[in-house]
């Protein structure tokens, strides 16, 4: 990428957008958050440039970051259902199932097209379920050395309830 005397790339901030959203769908999601930087200093208000922030977090694993982000895309555009699914697969990450939940169902509601909206929900519910069942708490990690012993995120839960996907090889 070529730049200008000041450090700034060349171009305009919609080429900044572009080369970004490139490089977002080519997996390199760091480099995308840099000119992405760029394009809101530019422009804060940038619907798609917010969108394309908060995947780029995401996709970097940046899971909080992302939460926060796909939050103020949510702030500012409450009926973007891709802006719901982004924040609930964020949640999810960072282990705020309830809220997961209802953002993603938000989702789902919104676009029940989606199956990979759907796929997320069915997930998090399942989650939520395990939890219950064996006793856990409903959001957070699983640390506590009381609730580690019983079962490690309901899989003891998850086996005993779907016994189809257990491998009863004598390895397991």
């Amino acid at each position: 990428m070529n730049e200008h005397a000041n450090g700034a790339p060349e171009g305009s901030a919609y080429d900044w957008y572009r080369r970004a959203v490139d490089l977002l769908e080519r997996g390199d999601a760091d480099a995308s958050l840099l000119l992405l930087e760029r394009v809101l200093a530019e422009d804060p208000t940038s619907r798609t440039a917010l969108e394309a922030r908060a995947r780029a977090l995401f996709d970097s694993a940046r899971y909080a970051e992302a939460r926060a982000a796909f939050q103020r895309c949510v702030d500012v555009s409450p009926d973007d259902d891709y802006a719901h699914y982004g924040l609930g697969l964020s949640l999810w990450r960072t282990q705020n199932f309830r809220q997961a939940e209802n953002h993603l169902a938000m989702a789902c509601v919104m676009r029940p097209s989606r199956p990979d909206y759907t796929r997320a929900l069915t997930q998090v519910r399942a989650t939520l379920a395990a939890r219950r069942t064996a006793g856990m708490p409903l959001d957070g990690p699983i640390d506590s050395p009381s609730v580690v012993g019983r079962s490690i995120l309901g899989i003891d839960t998850f086996v005993a309830e779907y016994p189809e996907l257990h491998d009863p090889s004598p390895d397991a």
